[in-house]
């Protein structure tokens, strides 16, 4: 099953995701792996990170959770507010899938 994280960062929180980013990347690259489907950031008004969204394939809410929690951006203290729930995807690149 799918899930999506939406995260929003914390105010003033730029530097902190900034500073931790190299170690996200390397999360996903390599501890989430093929179970990640899509992830990237949310942008304010003026195009800065405001927060991040990953949709993963897991095989229930508890393992998607916990891939979550283990995010350099999670441990870190970045976000303020954030939400996990199912997900399925129904439009990718522009094609309707079954």
């Amino acid at each position: 099953m799918q899930f999506v994280l939406i995260a929003y960062d914390k105010p003033g929180g730029l530097p902190l995701r900034m500073a931790t980013r190299p170690a996200h990347l390397t999360y996903l690259d390599q501890d989430i792996g093929a179970k990640l489907l899509c992830a990237g950031p949310m942008l304010d008004a003026d195009g800065k990170p405001k927060g991040s969204v990953l949709i993963v394939e897991a095989a229930d809410e508890a393992e998607a959770k916990a891939l979550f929690a283990g995010d350099p951006y999670a441990l870190a203290g970045l976000f303020e507010q954030s939400s996990v729930s199912g997900f399925k995807t129904v439009f990718w690149d522009g094609a309707r899938l079954p």
